[in-house]
């Protein structure tokens, strides 16, 4: 099918839009290098539009590797367009995970002085609260620090879990849309819509992809799959690994009033009226105004197709309720803007899966990271790229979420 416009850039930049010669999908391409630049720089062909396709293909191309990203819908289709959006420093300490969290965290600053995230994709700093809140909503006055006005609902235990040195956050859609667009703009990235149909192997050394709509061939030096709970799709990881989806559901409510909402992420221990399970739902007012809401979590079967998720009624009416229950300016007068649900891509000893893949040169992967996968874009992105280009990551070391560590039952759980 022909598409006339891939992408929704904020403010992009001047890009020229053309049929690319691998299928007829649309391609948007910035200014072409020499030809003996071109003959020079590695070719490197992304699967997947979501954050860590994005970031990898931007830090890609900015080592000066010439790069074809392809996405089967749109770009942040999936969670990278529905998710929270929460950055945190050191909440991954004490793990694997810290050092990889700790550099994505910094070069999450950074990006956003060089990209202008503020204004583009609502990066600020922000306070975390961790508080218990039980249903019904009863109004009440919260003279207990540090419980913001707006939460009047029956909250109990506030407490300070991150401030604005440790915890911040992103409009992802728009983080992933700015990184994009400003990789095609200044750096040539390649944007092809098509779905990947088998990566290309020959002598044990990875070779291009395969795209469907006529079974079209992307050639390339190095392949990296980086499509969320989708990569296990391609039995040359599932016969490694295993990457599967867990549904989270999310609304987005304009409050009544959107300038009485201050900059405070909420982590609930949310007690049902009636009785039953608490549950832990989690709140990110944006600098819109608007409020994020998101939980009610489950592992179940995946469409084919990102377009294709749907929320469940019953989980969706409960986030609402939630709202309702931690403010009333979340309550009738608030405006439902979206209800939606996303698949995190999970693994099964809880680690991102970042590396070549064995017994296939220049074949990577990048899945995994479950609801870290906003906060650990970038760095991920960044050693992804310098693994692929200088044939080792020094941002951070990659050793625990290499894919290795599954091969002949030696997996190991941390």
């Amino acid at each position: 099918m022909l598409v006339t416009s891939l992408l929704l850039f904020p403010n992009p930049p001047p890009v020229q839009i053309r049929r690319s010669k691998i299928s007829t999908a649309t391609v948007i391409r910035s200014s072409q290098p020499s030809m003996a630049e071109e003959q020079q720089r590695k070719r490197v062909v992304v699967c997947g539009g979501g954050v860590i396709g994005v970031c990898t293909s931007y830090f890609l191309a900015e080592k000066g590797a010439a790069v074809t990203l392809i996405e089967q819908s749109s770009i942040a289709c999936a969670a990278s367009g529905k998710a929270g959006g929460f950055l945190a420093l050191d909440w991954c300490d004490g793990g694997p995970l810290s050092s990889l969290a700790r550099a994505s965290f910094n070069l999450h600053r950074s990006l956003a002085q060089q990209l202008d995230g503020p204004q583009s994709y609502g990066y600020r700093p922000l306070t975390a609260l961790s508080l218990s809140l039980t249903e019904p909503f009863s109004q009440t006055i919260n003279p207990t620090h540090p419980l913001p006005s707006w939460v009047d609902g029956r909250a109990k235990n506030p407490r300070v879990i991150g401030t604005t040195e440790t915890t911040a956050q992103v409009q992802p859609e728009l983080f992933t849309k700015t990184v994009l667009a400003r990789a095609a703009g200044d750096y040539g990235v390649e944007v092809v819509k098509g779905k990947v149909e088998r990566v290309e192997v020959q002598g044990g050394r990875v070779k291009g992809v395969v795209v469907e709509e006529g079974g079209r061939r992307v050639g390339g030096d190095a392949v990296i799959l980086a499509m969320g709970p989708w990569s296990g799709k391609f039995e040359l990881l599932s016969s490694i690994f295993r990457v599967y989806g867990l549904k989270a559901h999310s609304v987005v409510l304009e409050p009544r009033d959107p300038g009485a909402i201050s900059a405070h992420a909420l982590f609930l221990s949310y007690h049902p009226g009636g009785g039953g399970k608490a549950l832990d739902p989690e709140v990110y007012p944006r600098p819109t105004g608007e409020v994020y809401v998101c939980g009610m979590s489950a592992e179940v079967e995946m469409p084919d197709d990102p377009e294709q998720v749907v929320g469940n009624p019953d989980s969706i009416a409960m986030l609402k309720r939630v709202a309702m229950t931690v403010s009333s300016h979340l309550a009738e007068e608030a405006t439902v803007k979206v209800e939606q649900a996303c698949f995190l891509p999970c693994t099964d000893d809880s680690l991102p899966v970042i590396g070549e893949v064995p017994g296939v040169k220049g074949c990577y992967v990048a899945t995994g990271h479950s609801c870290w996968g906003i906060l650990n874009g970038p760095a991920t992105g960044a050693a992804v790229a310098e693994l692929v280009v200088n044939g080792e990551a020094s941002i951070v070391d990659l050793s625990p979420f290499s894919p290795a560590r599954f091969i002949g039952g030696r997996k190991r759980l941390m």
